[in-house]
This record gives C-alpha cells, structure tokens and sequence, in this order.
C-alpha cells in the first residue's frame, strides 16, 4: 500500500504567530502543535493530565521550531480542564500575559467511550459533552473576545470527525458531540466573518493515535478498520496536522465555515464500491 512522502520539506507559513492547542499532550493535539512549530508559529500546549506527556509536546515542538531555523520560540504549557469555565479563563489569562496576542485557536481537547446507547451512564454522556463541545465553546469565546478586542481577525479550527456526519452506534455522547461541532464551526464563521475571523473544522477519519487503541494495536481489529477505508489504510496524526497548519495560514485566508473531512474516503459511502443498487 502506498504510503505518504515523509521527504517533503515544511512550508513556513505561520511565522510571528502565536496559536493555543487544546487537548495537545498526546496524538492529533501533540501531531498539530509540532506542525504549527515548524511552520514558525509559537505554540501555547494545553493539557488537563499526564504532565510529562505535555512535556514531551513542548519539547517536540521546541526541537520543530529549532531543526526548521525559527529560534528558541517561547512556546509554553498551560494546565486547564476545557469543560471548567474558570480554568479555561485561566487558560487564556495565562496565555495572553505570555504571548500579548493569540492568532490561532485549536479546539482539539476530547475523548470518547463505548457504551450501549440505552445502558448510556448520564453522568459519562454529560463529562463527553461538556469536555468535547461545551469545551470547545468556552475557549472559542475567550479567543472570539480577544479577536474583536485586538482587531485584525484571527482562526478558530475545531477536531470534528467523521462522525460529525457518519452514525456512530455505541458511541452516542461522541457521535452528538461532533455533530454539535458542525454548527457550532457554521454558525461562528458566519457570525464573526465580517470582522475577518475564519472558523472552520478538521473531520479526522480512522487515525493512528491512543483514543483508537481498542483497535490499532490489534492486528485482526486493525485490518477490520482499513477493509472499510477506501485509501486502504489508517491515517497518522501528521496528515491530519498538516490540514490544521494549512486552514491556520494564509493559503486558507478564504474558507470560513467549512469542515475539511481527512479520512481516507470514509465520507465516501465505500459499501457502495461495488454496485448492488442498481
């Protein structure tokens, strides 16, 4: 199966900007913060658990910064649970005093578990929620009051996924989550495009990253999962990193409102490759 080129050099699209990644200690947060690093921005990497994972990030991202000839660039680790909004006030205070300005928001903190729709745990359906939407909007809004405050737009990019369109049984919190974050990315491009803020949304596919670990370690599951993917195989968080870098930068300066689905033609409908419907 053929696999992506891994040679080709970064583009250094984001310097002398300053972006805050949510979720960033591990798997597509930690792939997006690296990226956004080599590409010359200055990366604050959020995080609610595992410090040393989070340390982990801030030292990929500070190697991204220096192999790539940006410098010693003064990215930072900032602690905050998305779902609280006095921490995520914090967060922002934090940030701010650091950086003096935010161009960039990533709303990539989530999580999911499985579970019987009708055996659904209320209080594990609401923690879903609350950590992969209301998150999401707490921090959309303290970058929105920044944004308008400071003048000169700025970019909100959301983690979708797949299942922002695509059912997906057991998994109800998630699936609602997601599909929550189509229009909540709709909705604030459109209310805030008149002052030059872009919003728009990564929909990941099947990706190799630990929130798959019930599959992507097992070599039968594994080869279940890509049977059904039309590119034949799993993706890696750095695809889907180098989508967020390119919707942070000015290449991206005219898609607001829009969610770019990198998942290997899931969104395709592949049961229909073969054609038993006519």
């Amino acid at each position: 199966m053929l696999q992506p080129d891994r040679s080709t050099s970064f583009p250094s699209r984001l310097l002398g900007q300053h972006a805050l990644v949510t979720g960033a200690s591990q798997g597509i947060g930690r792939a997006v913060a690296v990226r956004l690093a080599q590409e010359g921005a200055t990366v604050a990497i959020n995080y609610v658990d595992h410090p040393e994972r989070a340390e982990e990030s801030l030292a990929l991202a500070r190697t991204a910064s220096s192999d790539r000839g940006h410098g010693k660039l003064d990215h930072i680790i900032v602690k905050a649970d998305v779902s609280n909004e006095q921490e995520v006030g914090t967060m922002f205070e934090t940030v701010l005093a650091r950086f003096k300005r935010l161009d960039c928001l990533v709303n990539n903190a989530g999580f999911q578990k499985e579970s019987p729709s009708d055996a659904l745990d209320i209080d594990t359906y609401r923690r879903i929620i609350d950590v992969n939407l209301n998150g999401a909007v707490l921090c959309a809004q303290k970058a929105l009051a920044h944004f308008v405050a400071r003048g000169g737009g700025g970019s909100i990019i959301n983690c979708s996924s797949v299942h922002q369109i695509i059912p997906k049984p057991d998994y109800l919190a998630y699936s609602i989550s997601k599909g929550g974050m189509a229009n909540l990315t709709r909705t604030l491009a459109l209310e805030f495009a008149g002052r030059g803020i872009r919003v728009n949304a990564v929909g990941p596919g099947a990706i190799d990253t630990p929130i798959n670990d019930a599959w992507r370690d097992d070599p039968k599951k594994r080869g279940e999962v890509t049977s059904h993917i039309p590119l034949g195989r799993v993706g890696t968080p750095e695809e889907i990193a180098a989508v967020f870098a390119f919707l942070a930068s000015d290449d991206a300066s005219y898609i607001t409102g829009q969610t770019l689905y990198a998942c290997g033609g899931l969104t395709l409908y592949p049961a229909f490759r073969d054609n038993w419907a006519s």
